[in-house]
């Protein structure tokens, strides 16, 4: 009888073997993720802005925010409302950031729109505001089922934004994993909301976290890291994404979340 192959496994590889004996596996779905990751119970989407202001106008951007916006916000015949709105202290300079919600989902979005072709003030803010403006971008997103919905949040804060760029075909995974883990990441009450992407650049995951002050963020962050659990789920999520970025951001004095 001819023997068997003789087969060799490098340390590498039969390290990568025993470590693949326990990695969560995700089973093959027939749905959307966006139904598999979004909460069930609200019809929430909310809107992302990154405004590039020019470094001499910000001044003056923030001062035009501030008398305009809220009006949207405080406006019952407008099915949206400011979740934060920030300026970017470490990370892209000059920029400001604005999260809404729009309750209702899409008819509620454009809903807004609609009536936001008509509104003379809002379509004067723009103009003004276009010539303070070196570039903008939007995204749509929904929000994890499993972090906490964004609420008012009395000051003084700093915000920490996390964009991770997925792989496609790992949003599953990442949703999987992160529903175990951010329990550990609660205590301080630094989660604020987690969303994903479904217009704009997609597989893209926002993470907003509120912190006192930097030096509070290294500890919240360094405590993470003592709890059991925590390095697995780092484990586990790094390998699914492609670029990651750290914003830290100041809001604006019009923001909920202060």
């Amino acid at each position: 009888m001819a023997p068997f192959p003789e087969i060799f496994y490098s340390k590498d590889s039969e390290g990568s073997w025993f470590r693949s004996l326990f990695v969560h596996k995700v089973d093959p779905r027939k749905d959307a993720h966006s139904t598999l990751l979004s909460k069930k119970e609200t019809s929430n989407l909310y809107k992302i802005q990154f405004h590039n202001v020019k470094p001499e106008c910000l001044d003056a951007y923030n001062s035009l925010t501030e008398a305009v916006l809220p009006k949207l916000h405080l406006d019952e015949d407008y099915p949206c409302s400011l979740v934060g709105n920030w300026n970017t202290w470490y990370g892209e300079q000059d920029q400001a950031v604005h999260l809404w919600r729009f309750s209702g989902g899409y008819p509620a979005l454009m809903d807004c729109m609609n009536k936001l072709k008509t509104n003379k003030e809002y379509l004067e803010f723009r103009k003004e505001r276009s010539k303070m403006l070196l570039s903008r971008r939007n995204q749509l997103l929904l929000e994890f089922s499993f972090w906490n919905e964004p609420q008012p949040r009395a000051g003084p804060n700093i915000y920490e934004l996390r964009t991770y760029k997925l792989k496609p075909g790992t949003m599953i995974e990442w949703g999987n994993n992160w529903a175990r883990a951010i329990k550990y990441r609660q205590e301080n009450q630094e989660a604020v909301g987690g969303f994903f992407s479904q217009i704009g650049e997609l597989y893209v995951v926002h993470h907003l976290w509120a912190y006192k002050d930097l030096q509070s963020r290294e500890e919240t962050r360094n405590a993470a890291w003592r709890k059991r659990g925590w390095d697995e789920n780092v484990y586990y999520t790094v390998p699914l994404v492609r670029h990651m970025e750290s914003r830290i951001m100041i809001p604006l004095k019009i923001s909920p979340l202060q």
